[in-house]
C-alpha cells in the first residue's frame, strides 16, 4: 500500500513534482559547477598568473653577504657566487615536489665577436634551458625550461636545441633590439671565444633580454669557463595563499607546529625545502607574483561559495513553496489517511521519501548538468591552461556531496509544509473537504 500511495503520487502531481525537481535540479548544477571548479582552480590561476613570472627566485647566498674594509663595501656587484646546475635535480627530492611546475636556471656573461657579415659583437648574453627534462632518476621527469617559464615571449623562427650541434658549434637566439642593431637574423650566425652560435631566431620579450643573445646553459658554461655553474634560478610553484602562520619563522616554532608549517604549501615553506637541498642557495618568494595569486584565490574562492550558499537557498524556498502547495491539494487524503489509524510518522514517511526520491533523480541530473557547466565555464575563463574537459570535472568523490546536499534542501524544503499538515485535525480537514 505504502509504495502503490507513492507511485500514484508522482503520477497525479507530476506538474508539482517536476517545479520541485526542477529546484533542486537548478540548485545541485550551480553548486556543483563551483565545487568541480574549485577542486582545480588553484592550478589553473596559478597557470593564467604564471605569464607574470616565476613565485620564487634562488640565488647564491653568497650575494648578501657585506663585505666591508674601513666601512666601505667593497664587495663586486656581480658577487662571483655561483650555485651548481647538477643540484637543480635534487627538486624532484622535495615534500612539495610535485607543486613545483617550472624551474629556468641562468648564467649571464659577456660576448665579444663578428657576425657572418663582419660587424663587432660586445654583447650580454643569458644560457637558459629551452627545453629540459629535469628528474632525480626517482620519479617523473618535470619538462621545464625558460619557454615555458616565459609564456609572453615570441620567437621568429624557432628555439636554440637543447645540445651543441658540434664541440665548437651551438645554437642561439637573439633580442629584437640587438639584432636590429647587428642587422642580424635567422641563418645568421656570430664567431665568439672559438666558438661559432648559429642564430635560429629572433626573440621579443619586451625587456632587456631584447638587447641580449640566449643560448643554450652548457654553451654558456662552456664559453664562460665555468662548468655546472648558474647564477640565478626562477622556481613556478603552486602554493597556499600566505597568511600570519605562513610568515612565522619555522626554527623559532615547537616541533609539532614546525612539521605543520613544513607541511603546508606556503612559498616560505617552499622555498625553505629548496634552501636545505641546494647547498650556498638562498630561495625567497616573488611577493607581487605570490600575493596576487593568493588575492586572487581568495576572492574567487569567496565568491563561489556565495553562489553556492545562494543557490541552495533559493532551491530550497522553492522546494518549500511547491512541496506546500502539493500538501494543500492532498489535505482530503491526509485526513482520510490519519482517520483510517495512520500515525503522524507513516504519513511524515510516505512525504519525506518522496522528497527523498525527488532529491536523489535530480541531484543525480545536477551533478551531471553541473560537471558540464564548469567544463564549459573552464574553457571561458582560463585561457592559458587550456579548455577544461568534462572528464577531469566527474569528480566521483563530489557525487555523494551532491546527493547529500540534494537530500537535505529537499527534507528542509518540505518539513514545514509537512510540519503544518499533521498538526491539522483530520475530522476538521474531511468536514471541510466534503
Amino acid at each position: 500500500m505504502f509504495f502503490r500511495l507513492l507511485m500514484e503520487s508522482f503520477r497525479r502531481q507530476r506538474r508539482r513534482k517536476a517545479l520541485a525537481g526542477l529546484a533542486i535540479l537548478l540548485g545541485t548544477t550551480a553548486v556543483t559547477a563551483m565545487l568541480a571548479l574549485a577542486t582545480t582552480i588553484g592550478d589553473h590561476i596559478h597557470q593564467e598568473l604564471a605569464a607574470y613570472g616565476a613565485n620564487i627566485v634562488v640565488y647564491p647566498a653568497a650575494d648578501q653577504l657585506e663585505v666591508k674594509v674601513g666601512g666601505v663595501d667593497v664587495k663586486p656587484v656581480s658577487g662571483g657566487a655561483y650555485l651548481k646546475e647538477s643540484d637543480l635535480a635534487k627538486l624532484r627530492g622535495i615534500f612539495w615536489a610535485n607543486n613545483i611546475t617550472g624551474v629556468s636556471p641562468e648564467l649571464p656573461l659577456h660576448l665579444t665577436g663578428k657576425t657572418s657579415a663582419g660587424a663587432d659583437v660586445d654583447a650580454n648574453a643569458t644560457g637558459l634551458w629551452f627545453d629540459h627534462s629535469l628528474s632525480n632518476g626517482g620519479g617523473p621527469a618535470l619538462k621545464t625550461g625558460s619557454v615555458a617559464m616565459h609564456p609572453w615571449w615570441k620567437i621568429d623562427g624557432r628555439w636554440p636545441a637543447e645540445k651543441a650541434t658540434s664541440a665548437d658549434s651551438t645554437e642561439a637566439v637573439v633580442g629584437t633590439s640587438l639584432a636590429s642593431h647587428l642587422n642580424l637574423k635567422a641563418g645568421d650566425s656570430i664567431q665568439t671565444a672559438g666558438r661559432t652560435l648559429h642564430i635560429t631566431g629572433i626573440v621579443s620579450t619586451g625587456d632587456t633580454t631584447d638587447q641580449q643573445v640566449l643560448l643554450p646553459l652548457n654553451a654558456a658554461q662552456q664559453i664562460a669557463g665555468i662548468p655546472d655553474a648558474i647564477r640565478r634560478v626562477e622556481i613556478s610553484a603552486r602554493t597556499k595563499p600566505e597568511d600570519s602562520f605562513a610568515r612565522k619563522d619555522p626554527d623559532s616554532l615547537s616541533p609539532k607546529m614546525r612539521e605543520i608549517w613544513y607541511c603546508r604549501p606556503y612559498a616560505n615553506s617552499i622555498a625553505y625545502q629548496i634552501r636545505e637541498v641546494i647547498p650556498g642557495a638562498r630561495a625567497e618568494q616573488v611577493r607581487r607574483v605570490e600575493q596576487s595569486e593568493g588575492n586572487v584565490l581568495k576572492r574567487i574562492s569567496g565568491l563561489m561559495w556565495f553562489i553556492s550558499a545562494a543557490a541552495l537557498l533559493a532551491a530550497g524556498f522553492a522546494v518549500s513553496a511547491a512541496m506546500a502547495t502539493a500538501i494543500l491539494e492532498r489535505q482530503a487524503e491526509i485526513g482520510l489517511m490519519r482517520s483510517l489509524g495512520a500515525s503522524k510518522g507513516a504519513v511524515a514517511l510516505l512525504f519525506y521519501t518522496e522528497a527523498g526520491l525527488l532529491a536523489l533523480f535530480a541531484g543525480g541530473l545536477g551533478y551531471l548538468a553541473g560537471s558540464g557547466l564548469a567544463a564549459w565555464l573552464g574553457a571561458r575563463i582560463f585561457t592559458e591552461s587550456g579548455p577544461v574537459q568534462i572528464g577531469t570535472l566527474l569528480i566521483p568523490v563530489l557525487f555523494p556531496v551532491v546527493i547529500a546536499l540534494a537530500l537535505g534542501v529537499a527534507i528542509a524544503g518540505s518539513t514545514p509544509a509537512i510540519r503544518r499538515a499533521l498538526t491539522s485535525d483530520p475530522s476538521a480537514i474531511l468536514r471541510a473537504s466534503a
